[in-house]
């Protein structure tokens, strides 16, 4: 399993948000290259960019940002970003930047055949983004809940060609609370392709946790907060991840 730090941006910042709610963030950097740099150094296998103002704009906001990480980062490791991505000009105007893979969300929910689309136009590159609140998917930034279950839409976009799926528990997103791994676990089984856990990881615990439930499908978490306010330390965590990897491939 893979620990994924997160780059929230808002306003050209490095930002965490407490569940979604954008009047409620505290800023952790106005560099985000730079904190590209510092968890790439710490040994970060990937990044998890989010263009928050583009989540509720529709459209990309943050994209200077974007490419001072991604020319920072300079192909050492995969972006993957989200955020405002509408339409196949945007993934494709991402992938030719620098961006490894897009995560699609309320785009996917409100229009599937876009999502359809861009899976067939940019096979092996496209995420979709779940986000849910008691088990029913939210769009918009969060903002609207829908009366789509999570496992349901889930599994429509599998046949679609989504090389992963993106879970966050909106109600545990930046309050570090820990992950439900429950919900996580349920959606993973009902799946055969991977899905990344995100919103509540805390401490090593949490990492424990997921670790334990690897083989159920799960590749990876994203942290943010939990990093950035130092509940959990990046570095411990990473050997952790890898001590179970070494573990697994060593039949123990």
């Amino acid at each position: 399993m893979i620990l994924i730090p997160a780059i929230d941006l808002k306003d050209g910042r490095c930002v965490r948000l407490r569940q979604g709610v954008m009047d409620d963030a505290t800023v952790f950097s106005e560099e985000p290259a730079q904190m590209a740099r510092h968890w790439m150094s710490m040994g970060a296998p990937r990044l998890h960019l989010v263009d928050l103002n583009g989540a509720f704009a529709g459209k990309p906001v943050n994209e200077r940002a974007i490419r001072e990480i991604v020319d920072e980062v300079n192909g050492e490791v995969p972006i993957q970003m989200g955020g405002g991505i509408r339409t196949l000009d945007t993934i494709e105007r991402y992938l030719d930047g620098g961006i490894s893979a897009v995560i699609i969300g309320t785009a996917a929910v409100k229009n599937p055949g876009f999502l359809h689309e861009a899976c067939d136009a940019f096979p092996g590159h496209i995420m979709v983004g779940l986000d849910a609140r008691d088990g029913k998917v939210a769009v918009e930034g969060w903002s609207k809940l829908t009366g789509h279950e999570v496992v349901d839409l889930a599994r429509r976009f599998q046949d679609y060609g989504v090389e992963a799926v993106v879970y966050t528990d909106i109600g545990r997103d930046g309050m570090l609370t820990g992950v439900n791994i429950p919900a996580t676990v349920a959606l993973a089984r009902a799946l055969t392709i991977p899905v990344i856990a995100s919103g509540g990881l805390t401490n090593l615990d949490d990492v424990r946790a997921l670790c334990d439930v690897e083989t159920e499908g799960i590749m990876g978490a994203i942290t943010g907060r939990a990093i950035y306010e130092g509940t959990l330390d990046f570095v411990a965590a990473m050997e952790l991840t890898r001590a179970r990897e070494a573990a697994i491939r060593n039949g123990n």
